[in-house]
């Protein structure tokens, strides 16, 4: 089972609010998902972005591979940057 980290579209027509979920690949967008790690509103200025970096790090630990929107996000809050020190860390000791 591919795991991937990405965005769930939710909110009204026309103003949108992405939730940050961890799902199987083969799931549908706004389907089924395993579980919420964040939340994203680009709608308000500026954006709010707000994610469980413990639960991000566990789960890009256990092999989940980011959307290219996620990635993006995630490195704005700079948990792509703590994740790649750890994966190098681990593989010098």
């Amino acid at each position: 089972m591919a795991v991937r980290i990405r965005l769930k579209r939710m909110g009204a027509k026309k103003r949108p609010f992405y939730r940050l979920v961890v799902a199987d690949s083969r799931s549908p967008r706004d389907g089924r998902f395993i579980e919420t790690i964040g939340h994203y509103n680009p709608i308000v200025e500026p954006a709010e972005l707000k994610v469980d970096e413990e639960k991000a790090l566990a789960w890009l630990q256990k092999g989940a591979q980011p959307s290219d929107s996620a990635r993006k996000l995630l490195s704005q809050v700079g948990i792509m940057r703590k994740y790649d020190a750890l994966k190098y860390h681990k593989q010098e000791a």
